[in-house]
């Protein structure tokens, strides 16, 4: 961003269109076949498409002091969002997502090896009278 003015000249701009997009968010509902609303889900794109720039350019503002606390609790509300998805019906995508927020999925495999090794050997023998020719 250096040698570009800003898009958002204060933080309390830059806050007024992150409320908007959350509001937007709220009202954007249909009903499912099964008569249930279904909510557009919240994304940092969809965040940065609603303040008309990029990703990249909202993890910039995020760098910048003045800026910092407000982009992060917006991500911060994002977040929430896909951690709430993980008990829906499908988390997967909510999985995903969080996962780029730098949760981790870990399986712990103990692998303890105590006591006598022991050796299994299985011979599946065929009965001759089992072969036809």
């Amino acid at each position: 961003m250096a040698g570009r003015p800003l898009k958002f000249q204060s933080v309390e701009e830059l806050q007024q269109a992150i409320d908007a997009y959350f509001a937007e968010m709220k009202e954007s509902v249909y009903i499912n076949a099964d008569g249930i609303p279904v909510y557009e889900p919240l994304t940092i794109t969809g965040l940065a498409l609603a303040l008309d720039t990029t990703r990249k350019t909202l993890m910039e503002y995020e760098e910048k002091d003045e800026f910092s606390n407000t982009i992060k609790k917006a991500k911060t509300r994002i977040e929430n969002y896909a951690e709430k998805r993980i008990f829906g019906t499908s988390p997967t995508g909510a999985i995903f997502a969080l996962k780029n927020y730098g949760w981790k999925d870990t399986q712990d495999v103990n692998q303890n090896n105590t006591g006598t090794p022991q050796v299994v050997i299985n011979k599946n023998y065929i009965a001759k009278s089992d072969v036809t020719e």
